[in-house]
């Protein structure tokens, strides 16, 4: 008899990564639907757009949670936090429509849907989901997967080889762009603009860091069961486990050692 699956209170891992999958098919079409099309753009209070496609496809997925699950909490981007919702206790969905919106209302297609269940305020499933790329990764504990084949990290452990990657340098700010530009110098390669699927790519060994500010819980909760699960390390910059009430400074690694290294520089 094999090794019993992971949980998630009362149910299995399994089972919540297999409807995240669901919510993720029936967020595909209404993306591809929007994507490339005139669409109608809204400036939010963060600068950042908002188009009918984020709208329409977080009323879509709140509306198969409730369905299948009417006491987990949710919280998402675009329609906040269902009431009665506790997001540091419990079951809770953190969906985000569509990570990268610039990349989409720009006709790139490096913009992605992401899923996470949290349990208690620790993210236990993942999913990645780039719609107009045919292409997904999910995270549960002791599984990472691109599609249906297992996603693993480069392992690389010295900063020197490392190709980093952020989506934008001009987001960071300040002190944290004097960080940036150090652990940036450091490396061997950067690439630019990749939201969400950078992310992806360092789960399957073709990136091995990503430093980014400003991100919202659920701009990385998905992210973390799927890096974890691959054999990297996704923090806060101090080190610390990323929560719902992280700053926003996310820092990925493809190893233990490099994120160290990688640390050590933003601590400076």
């Amino acid at each position: 008899m094999g090794p019993a699956a992971p949980t998630t209170g009362t149910l299995a891992a399994d089972d919540i990564l297999a409807f995240a999958a669901e919510l993720a098919e029936a967020a595909r079409p209404i993306a591809r639907a929007y994507f490339r099309t005139p669409l109608d753009i809204v400036t939010k209070a963060d600068e950042s757009p908002v188009t009918l496609a984020d709208r329409a496809i977080e009323a879509r997925l709140r509306g198969l949670i409730e369905a299948r699950f009417p006491d987990h909490g949710i919280f998402g981007e675009e329609m906040g936090v269902k009431p009665g919702t506790a997001p540091g206790n419990g079951p809770v969905w953190v969906i985000d429509p569509i990570d990268g919106t610039k990349s989409f209302v720009t006709g790139l297609p490096l913009f992605g849907t992401l899923i996470a269940f949290l349990d208690g305020g620790v993210p236990l499933v993942g999913l990645i989901d780039m719609p107009a790329l045919g292409e997904r990764w999910t995270g549960r504990p002791g599984q990472a997967l691109f599609g249906a084949e297992p996603a693993r990290s480069s392992g690389c452990r010295s900063l020197s080889a490392a190709r980093f990657f952020t989506t934008a340098p001009d987001g960071f700010i300040g002190e944290d762009a004097a960080r940036y530009r150090r652990l940036s110098a450091a490396t061997a390669l950067r690439r630019f603009g990749g939201d969400c699927y950078a992310y992806g790519l360092l789960a399957s060994g073709h990136c091995d860091l990503i430093a980014e500010t400003g991100l919202q819980p659920y701009d990385y909760m998905a992210l973390v069961p799927v890096i974890r699960a691959a054999g990297g390390v996704v923090t806060d910059w101090a080190g610390a486990d990323l929560t719902l009430g992280s700053d926003g400074r996310v820092l990925a690694a493809a190893s233990p050692e490099l994120h160290a290294q990688a640390l050590a520089i933003l601590r400076e």
